[in-house]
């Protein structure tokens, strides 16, 4: 079983396109919202996915994401509930970790999250200049909770 443990950060300022080392175009939506089986399917680029993520804490989950043909997730991204997400993910190196800035569009524009995935729950890693503050756990920022109506 494959856990993911993450980190959220609200974003401050543009400080990260500068500090970038490479981006990707993801368009994603969700077959399922429900909080303990959360379906994604996602086009990155040129490649699709699908992610099925599990009930955790608030860092920590489970997480299991598989790579499927491209014209498979575009199909699969005609059945997922509104709204799609559209976002530009930039990659930040800093400190030897890796952050994935994602750079929102459309009814989400100006919305701006820095995610660092970590080994570990105790693992500890420097902030870069542009993170704010701490939205881990809080579900108004989960990915499968955006831009839904309620």
């Amino acid at each position: 079983m494959g856990i993911e443990i993450e980190h959220k950060y609200l974003v401050k300022g543009e400080g990260y396109r500068l500090m970038a080392c490479g981006t990707s175009e993801i368009k994603q939506g969700f077959l399922s919202r429900v909080p303990e089986r959360v379906v994604r399917v996602r086009v990155r680029d040129d490649k699709g996915f699908i992610t099925i993520k599990g009930k955790g804490s608030a860092a920590a989950h489970p997480e299991f994401e598989y790579e499927v043909p491209l014209e498979d997730a575009l199909q699969m991204m005609t059945m997922c509930e509104p709204p799609v997400i559209e976002k530009t993910r930039y990659i930040v190196m800093h400190e030897g970790n890796c952050w994935e800035v994602d750079e929102f569009h459309g009814d989400l524009q100006g919305l701006v999250i820095a995610e660092l995935e970590v080994p570990s729950e105790d693992y500890r890693y420097q902030l870069p200049p542009f993170v704010g503050e701490e939205v881990t756990g809080d579900p108004r920022y989960y990915n499968a909770q955006l831009g839904v109506r309620s």
